[in-house]
């Protein structure tokens, strides 16, 4: 596990086990993150939005401190029930959500679709429009019996290079050493393999259609220089989904949390503590 880094509580849910963790102490935020990432990510926000709320982290089945093992169900459909029984399991009455990339499919999915009621919902470089997958993943699923085969050394180098295009300023070695540790050696390789070729953007296209039905706040944060899920995203994004308002951040790329994780808390804690303004004046 990345130093500093420890995830301290378990949850048993129906797909597997949830590693998870809770940090401060206020109204409940649950931050997801996304893929090949694990909820170190948002370790820099976590902390800082720790000083207001209390933030729910966790890793999606298949990544970090979760279970991790061949033959799990890692569709972005199978993690929206997770998270919808997640909240259900810590008895949580409409907290807050940030999901980033993946995450963000995964929080509007367990919301439009698993019906879990969320007070608010922030959207980070996130997954929810097709197409979707990045024209490296979509080589990975296409010829899944040569990334399969290869040295894992040659894997693992790949993996690290698509890493590096996830952020605007160079990734700081620990920061990319923590992301990489997961999908190194033979058994890691296998279960970066499996959780690619479970991407599907049938997943996203079940809710896309439900985006105008959105009631509550929405708040869509983007990187100015993603060159994994562009800003024009972004844009159609925030027209789509009603109540919507949109936060792109100079010099930041997919990996906001990454490159600019003061901006993103800030624009996190404004948003979130604005939910609580309005409920006490109601």
């Amino acid at each position: 596990m990345p130093p500093g880094w420890n995830l301290r509580r378990r949850a048993d849910l129906s797909g597997g086990e949830i590693a998870y963790d809770a940090l401060g102490y206020g109204p409940p935020v649950i931050l997801v993150h996304g893929t090949p990432g694990r909820s170190f990510a948002w370790r820099n926000v976590a902390s800082m939005l720790a000083d207001r709320f209390t933030v729910y982290v966790f890793d999606l089945l298949g990544f970090g401190e979760s279970e991790r093992r061949e033959g799990l169900d890692l569709s972005i459909a199978a993690q929206a029930r997770l998270l919808a029984e997640l909240v259900e399991s810590l008895s949580l009455q409409a907290p807050a959500v940030a999901g980033h990339d993946i995450g963000g499919a995964v929080a509007l999915r367990a919301h439009l679709i698993e019906k879990t009621p969320f007070s608010r919902i922030a959207l980070v470089d996130a997954v929810a429009l097709g197409p979707w997958i990045t024209p490296a993943t979509r080589h990975v699923k296409a010829h899944l019996d040569v990334y399969e085969t290869m040295p894992t050394d040659i894997f693992e180098a790949i993996v690290a290079a698509h890493l590096r295009s996830a952020t605007h300023r160079p990734m700081g070695d620990d920061a990319l050493a923590a992301y990489l540790e997961q999908w190194s050696g033979t058994f890691g390789q296998r279960l970066y393999l499996q959780k690619d070729a479970q991407l599907d953007e049938d997943d996203t296209a079940a809710f896309e259609p439900l985006l105008g039905s959105v009631e509550v706040p929405v708040r869509i944060v983007w990187g100015e220089h993603d060159a994994w899920l562009p800003p024009s995203i972004a844009e159609r994004l925030h027209e789509t989904i009603p109540n919507s308002d949109l936060r792109i951040l100079p010099e930041t790329g997919h990996f906001a949390m990454e490159d600019s994780p003061e901006e993103v808390s800030k624009a996190l804690e404004e948003f979130f503590e604005a939910g609580i303004t309005s409920a006490t004046t109601r």
